[in-house]
């Protein structure tokens, strides 16, 4: 079942009883979220000297793990290999992933896996060391080009080179290591990936600033968090996120967070649905089995939006992306994230 199609549900369901998922029962049993991220992406997910993952996508990881269990280091975040994910999550062997997977037709209608909420929007793009000598994505006529097998890469290549009447040679090199060694070595002319993991991989090159990144954008990548097919884990995480996007509309943040408790009846209503003890949050608890400070851990633990996107990908960075250059800034700005509503 899709998040959609839970209102629905919801509205037949009684407030004091939950809706059954096996995996959501799981993790609260297990007293662990098992959180699938890629194994090194720079500002995305990658460990850090004591080997604990650290970056954008991790922190939806967190998200989820405050939510259902109150605790954000309750995730047990692991790196693996992208078709490794999928087949892991299909299988049961994780909650969720969350790692750069886009959601397509032909994913979402799969019954193993459901694509949940989308956390960041990408296209995908090229990557070409400067001594190649283009400027432009036409040039390529007979590149060879390194990309990851079983991704939507292959396609959108295949597409895109077709469809101009250009030549080209793939590497089809699952393991990432090995992908990027074959086109730091020259192996390949091109890098070809999601344009927000060219700028992380490019930080991974001995010389970053011998390579670029042409500004073509062949594709539209919505980025989602998938999760084990399961309406309560569903919901929990779908809403988990929305709640993130209306901390950031409301101007709540974790820095702020205890103020704007403790001063709750001076604040907006939309904000004291959110966080009172009988706002809205607080149904939602009932109905979903969360605890019912969810709405506050994931604040207070995790963040709003903008501070997860300005702390891992922002400026201050070494990925430096300005969110309000992109999609991902907020509908309010012109991007695309849309905070729904939460009462």
């Amino acid at each position: 079942m899709k998040p959609v199609l839970l209102s629905t549900l919801l509205l037949l369901a009684p407030a004091t009883t939950a809706l059954a998922g096996e995996a959501f029962d799981t993790i609260k049993t297990n007293d662990k979220l098992i959180c699938l991220v890629n194994p090194q992406s720079p500002g995305f997910s990658a460990p850090d000297s004591n080997g604990v993952f650290q970056g954008f996508n991790t922190e939806f990881c967190r998200m989820a793990a405050a939510a259902i269990l109150g605790d954000a280091d309750k995730a047990d975040i692991r790196g693996i290999g992208f078709s490794d994910s999928m087949k892991t999550l299909a299988a049961g062997g994780a909650d969720m992933a969350s790692r750069s997977i886009t959601k397509t037709g032909t994913r979402d209608a799969d019954p193993g896996m459901s694509f949940v909420a989308t956390t960041f929007y990408d296209g995908q793009g090229f990557m070409v060391p400067k001594s190649l000598g283009v400027a432009h994505a036409k040039e390529l006529d007979g590149a060879t080009v390194c990309a990851e097998d079983g991704s939507t890469t292959l396609l959108n290549i295949a597409d895109w080179f077709s469809d101009r009447g250009l030549s080209y040679r793939v590497e089809n090199i699952s393991d990432k290591t090995a992908r990027l060694e074959a086109f730091y070595s020259g192996k390949c002319d091109v890098y070809a990936s999601d344009v927000t993991a060219l700028n992380s991989d490019r930080l991974l090159a001995e010389n970053p600033s011998d390579y670029m990144i042409l500004p073509e954008i062949i594709s539209a990548e919505p980025l989602t968090l998938a999760t084990r097919p399961d309406p309560n884990l569903e919901a929990a995480v779908f809403w988990a996120f929305q709640l993130m996007l209306n901390a950031d509309s409301l101007g709540v943040s974790s820095q702020n967070i205890d103020t704007v408790i403790a001063n709750l009846e001076d604040q907006p209503q939309a904000v004291q649905r959110l966080f009172a003890d009988d706002g809205a949050t607080a149904d939602m608890a009932a109905k979903l089995g969360l605890p019912s400070d969810w709405a506050y851990q994931v604040v207070s633990q995790v963040g709003a939006y903008s501070e997860v996107f300005d702390r891992n990908l922002g400026p201050e960075t070494p990925l430096g992306i300005n969110r309000l250059e992109t999609a991902n800034a907020a509908f309010s700005d012109g991007g695309l994230m849309y905070a729904y509503p939460i009462r």
